[in-house]
């Protein structure tokens, strides 16, 4: 086990936890202010609420393989791949488990969001100490595919499930 990898992976769980929990509120915050709303949820819709890893992760990312490129060059394919992940991981988490008990609650709602972001961070350990560096292109262009989408869809979003903000009984994260 690596501690210098270690340490940056923990300190990135913390920190995206963090900036994810208070950017929750920032839109809200600010007023319903366009540029808050680009990288915070606008709404309760599941969509919406996958920023609250996605772009925490993202921001860190910099940051994490600045300081670890040199050491762990595998970094620059890993740490996409944990962006997405995690971000995948909380729409299916959450429709799995809102699809088996028929509704969702809160407490397991904000469980998902931690357990993605540790997922993301797992995936982005676990494959930064690969021996050989992936061509870490497609990755990278899903990730800017995803911040466009994201940017996109808080203003013109499609009329489907995932992108609706919850009414009374329905499966969308409060």
């Amino acid at each position: 086990m690596d501690k210098k990898l270690l340490c940056y992976t923990i300190a990135g769980i913390v920190f995206t936890s963090i900036l994810g929990t208070v950017s929750h509120f920032v839109y809200e915050w600010s007023g319903g202010n366009w540029l808050a709303g680009l990288f915070t949820p606008v709404s309760e819709s599941t969509w919406e609420h996958m920023k609250l890893l996605f772009f925490p992760m993202l921001f860190y990312g910099f940051f994490m393989q600045f300081c670890l490129k040199k050491d762990y060059p595998c970094i620059s394919f890993a740490y996409p791949l944990g962006i997405l992940a995690g971000t995948l991981a909380i729409p299916v988490l959450f429709y799995t488990y809102t699809g088996i008990v028929g509704r969702n609650y809160t407490v397991a709602d904000i469980l998902i969001f931690y357990l993605s972001v540790i997922f993301a961070f797992t995936v982005v350990y676990i494959l930064s100490q690969c021996a050989k560096t992936g061509n870490s292109l497609l990755p990278m262009l899903l990730v800017l595919v995803f911040a466009a989408c994201f940017f996109l869809f808080t203003f013109f979003p499609p009329k489907l499930g995932v992108f609706m903000p919850p009414t009374s009984g329905s499966n969308s994260p409060q």
